[in-house]
Order: C-alpha cells, then structure tokens, then sequence
C-alpha cells in the first residue's frame, strides 16, 4: 500500500476545510464584538417573537415548502430532456409534453384547491 496515493485526497479535505473554517475565524478575530440589546434580540420573519418556540405552525408553511420542492424537481428534468433532445428525437419530445402536462394538471389542480393562496 503506498501512501502517496492518498496525498490527494488528503490535499482535498485539508483545502476543504481551510475554505469553510478558515472565513468563519477570519470573521471572530477581526470583528468587532459590541453586542447591545438590538443585535442579542430574536428576529424572525421581520418582527418581534411573540409566543413559545414550540407552539404549533400552520400547515400552509409545510404545504407550500412541499409543493415548491415537488415542482422544482421536476423542473430539474427539463435541463437533460434539453441538452439530450437531438438523439432522443420526437418521442423524446412527445413523452416530455405528456410529463409537462400531468405537471399543468396538478399545478391547476393546487390551484384550484387553494393550496397556492396565503391569505
């Protein structure tokens, strides 16, 4: 077993870790630490805590959190049907109309259901 073949991947992890630790204690040594009761505060969502940490969310925060990972990543399927579609050709092209269709479907459907409105 010959260990220079491991300097890379110890190369690696050591500029890795230089490049996420490195800002973070740059940033404590060269800060200024003036804390006041302003930047102590806890800030959320552009005003002041009201209740206990643990109280109970609405389910439109986790539906609209669900629905925008659900339409994102099937957006993410467009970028390789795009670069491939000269050699897939025309049933490429059709089989992606029908996942964009089911994909307008189930975005009116949300729609419709009001699971897209705030209030």
């Amino acid at each position: 077993m010959d260990l220079e073949q491991y300097l890379p991947v110890l190369l690696f992890i050591l500029v890795g870790a230089a490049v996420g630790v490195g800002p973070m204690l740059l940033g404590k040594l060269l800060s200024p630490h003036q804390p006041d009761s302003e930047k102590l505060s806890p800030y959320e969502c552009g005003f002041e805590a009201f209740e206990d940490a643990r109280m109970q969310f609405d389910v439109r925060y986790y539906l609209v959190a669900i629905l925008f990972i659900l339409f994102d990543l099937e957006i993410a399927f467009l970028f390789p049907w795009a670069v491939s579609l000269q050699e897939i050709g025309l049933f490429g092209f059709i089989s992606m109309m029908v996942f964009l269709g089911i994909l307008v479907l189930g975005f009116i459907y949300e729609w419709m259901k009001g699971a897209l409105d705030w209030e």
